[in-house]
């Protein structure tokens, strides 16, 4: 990886950490939801979504990034709060996230749903009491981000990925999952970027299609690091999409089928951050970022 990039990486994931636990410390609420909240916001993760805010907002203005905060944390804590009620045994049963006991078998089920039930609804708290934003900014924000990660978004696309398992589905199909699962949220921290930094309604809607595919690339490598990677990398071991019957894009296009269309996914995000007029932008190396990771 580029030493520019890694080093952006590594300072902005500290700020987003920074500001996530500052978030969270000042709540005055039962200790052990506090510390179950804690828990999974400080877990391992590579705070990807909110540094995507970030760098799309770098793109259009030379402002201070701090407007971008509450947008970035809010959307880390949805992301949280899905992985906390993903965990769960009426779910995906996991025991381990990123190599760490998952939410509720360090708490317990209740602890852990609450504590997500928690984190969603804190994150729209955060942006509708953020005194850098304007009402009309706060407004839109919130709208988009309920949008993203309800039922026509991140929600509807959990559903939509239970259906799939062990049941064959088209190229297409798994495209729209993932679209929604993943994307949706992906495509909020695009537009929350670009939209605080004043890009124009084009570059907006070039930009849109730049966060559906690399919603897509995000979801590509994962399922191709589930086959090929490296499980202390990965935090998880591999080949578990093949055990628990996975709909996933190396399934339906062999490896190097899937490989190949994550190729002509980076393709099309590349061409559409030229349209947007982000191309020289950390838009651009994340999306290198994003193909090529290893964990």
């Amino acid at each position: 990886m580029d030493e520019n990039l890694t080093e952006y990486l590594s300072s902005n994931k500290t700020i987003i950490q920074v500001v996530l636990r500052d978030y969270l410390q000042k709540l005055d609420i039962p200790t052990q939801l506090k510390e179950s909240m804690l828990y999974s916001v400080e877990g391992r993760g590579k705070r990807l979504r909110p540094i995507l805010a970030l760098a799309s907002y770098e793109a259009y203005s030379k402002d201070v990034v701090t407007k971008v905060y509450s947008s970035a944390v809010a959307l880390e804590m949805i992301h949280t709060y899905s992985l906390i009620h993903d965990d769960l045994p009426a779910l995906d049963n996991d025991d381990y996230r990123r190599g760490e006991l998952t939410n509720h078998k360090v708490f317990d089920e209740a602890t852990a749903i609450l504590a997500g039930d928690a984190l969603l609804t804190y994150s729209f708290e955060i942006i509708s009491n953020d005194p850098l934003l304007k009402d009309n900014q706060k407004v839109e924000l919130i709208k988009r981000l309920s949008h993203s990660s309800g039922p026509s978004g991140m929600v509807g696309g959990q559903l939509l990925d239970l259906r799939a398992e062990n049941n064959p589905i088209t190229l297409e199909e798994l495209e729209n999952v993932h679209a929604l699962k993943t994307g949706e949220l992906v495509n909020f921290a695009i537009f929350a970027g670009a939209f605080l930094g004043n890009a124009t309604k084009e570059q907006l809607s070039h930009l849109k299609q730049f966060a559906y595919y690399l919603g897509l690339i995000f979801q590509v490598q994962d399922d191709i690091l589930d086959v090929t990677g490296d499980p202390k990398k990965v935090g998880r071991p591999v080949g578990s999409d093949v055990e628990n019957e996975k709909s996933t894009f190396p399934k339906i296009l062999g490896l190097e089928g899937a490989i190949q269309k994550k190729s002509e996914y980076v393709n099309i995000a590349e061409e559409a951050l030229r349209k947007a007029d982000a191309q020289d932008s950390q838009l651009m190396a994340l999306t290198h970022h994003f193909s090529q990771r290893d964990h």
